[in-house]
């Protein structure tokens, strides 16, 4: 078998284990959910536990049960002792969520089951399993744990202030190259553990085809699947921009209500981010634009090319957005605007090269939002200058 590695969010799902509501792992496909539940399953130092797979019709039969009482009995699990039940791709039998919801009320039974996108998830769990479920988003590698998939050591440093004590040329070319992959082919673990560039890109393809086939052709209620189709491929090139509803709508022959309701789609099942502005006013910040993001830079880049200055943004949000609520700022009138906003507190600009008039410009609208800090990321390397944190990292 393959060598697995562990991910962050790893120890947060172990952890959840001693407690009772089902431990819900979502997100894009092909992120490694089955992979992370498969190796917490293999932490589990007891007999009394049942792996099924949904996608098995065979292991779907063990639950069409009647009577709920039967599944636990024909399991044959010991029930004076804690059983655990580890489900993968729930959302091929909607009917699960009422019999987890029983057994769980009913039997010391811990649930861990991963479901492709919250989109299905929000029907499969009704709000009667309100309190019986916590849900762990798993996303594509961030940079630290593309490092451990290529088996490189990394000292992690926790601070901002911190990261922008990486000030010789050595340090920051230790991971620069590395870094150049990760921008290039992005984060899904299949395509990092790939050395072959021209595999890279197929296997980013195959990605792509799986979702679109799955997703939006297999499970999605939209009647003209090719309407979504042809709104990815005009979203991959305004990655970074603020989207107007209006003109994309005009662009494809769609209706506004349509788009919106696509764009929700694709929001819910991972692939794409969509960044409200950042205003003191919640009523202002619903209403005005959003900027797009996608979920790697690779899948990005695979559907139609991007300049380095849209790729860069777009792995910046992704890294940033683990760390916290992520909002970006634009002042209407003069147009001056800050990429990031992190918590409502610390300002982040994204420059290739950082130079002394982003940081002057950067520190004055931080001052005048009464923001607590503010930091350039900057992609190439800058001699003698403060605040200037290099990607590789964040």
């Amino acid at each position: 078998m393959e060598a697995s590695f562990p991910r962050k969010i790893e120890k947060e799902v172990y952890d959840h284990l001693r407690r009772p509501p089902a431990s819900v792992i979502t997100g894009m496909r092909r992120t490694g959910k089955t992979t992370l539940m498969r190796r917490i399953f293999d932490k589990i130092e007891t007999k009394n536990k049942r792996w099924f797979d949904f996608e098995n019709p065979l292991d779907i039969k063990n639950f069409e049960e009647v009577d709920y009482n039967h599944i636990v009995d024909n399991l044959r699990l010991d029930k004076d002792e804690r059983m655990y039940i580890f489900i993968d791709e729930i959302q091929n039998f909607p009917e699960i969520s009422k019999i987890i919801k029983y057994l769980i009320d009913h039997y010391r039974i811990k649930f861990v089951v991963t479901g492709s996108a919250s989109y299905y998830l929000r029907n499969l769990f009704p709000e009667s399993l309100s309190g019986r479920k916590q849900i762990f988003e798993l996303y594509p590698l961030d940079f630290q744990e593309f490092l451990t998939f290529k088996g490189v050591e990394y000292q992690y440093l926790k601070s901002f202030s911190e990261k922008t004590e990486i000030n010789s040329i050595v340090e920051y070319e230790r991971f620069s190259k590395l870094f150049d992959e990760y921008l290039e082919f992005g984060g899904f673990p299949e395509v990092v553990k790939e050395r072959d560039l021209n595999e890279k890109n197929n296997r980013l393809k195959d990605i792509f085809s799986s979702y679109y086939e799955r997703e939006i052709l297999g499970l999605s209620y939209f009647r003209k699947k090719r309407e979504v189709r042809d709104l990815i491929i005009l979203l991959a090139g305004r990655i970074g921009s603020k989207l107007d509803v209006t003109k994309i709508s005009q662009e494809l022959g769609v209706q506004r209500i349509t788009i919106n309701n696509y764009l929700q789609f694709l929001e819910d099942t991972y692939f794409i981010r969509l960044v409200s502005p950042f205003s003191r006013s919640v009523d202002r910040e619903i209403s005005a634009r959003r900027k797009l993001y996608f979920c790697d830079s690779g899948i990005a880049r695979i559907i139609t090319m991007q300049n380095l200055g849209q790729v860069l943004e777009n792995s910046v949000f992704n890294l940033l957005k683990f760390y916290g609520k992520v909002n970006y700022y634009q002042r209407r009138r003069s147009g001056l605007e800050i990429d990031f906003i992190l918590d409502g507190g610390v300002a982040f600009e994204v420059k290739e090269t950082a130079t002394r008039a982003d940081l002057g410009r950067l520190e004055r609208t931080s001052g005048n939002l009464r923001l607590k800090n503010y930091y350039i990321i900057s992609k190439n390397f800058v001699k003698n200058q403060k605040k200037i944190i290099y990607p590789q990292f964040l």
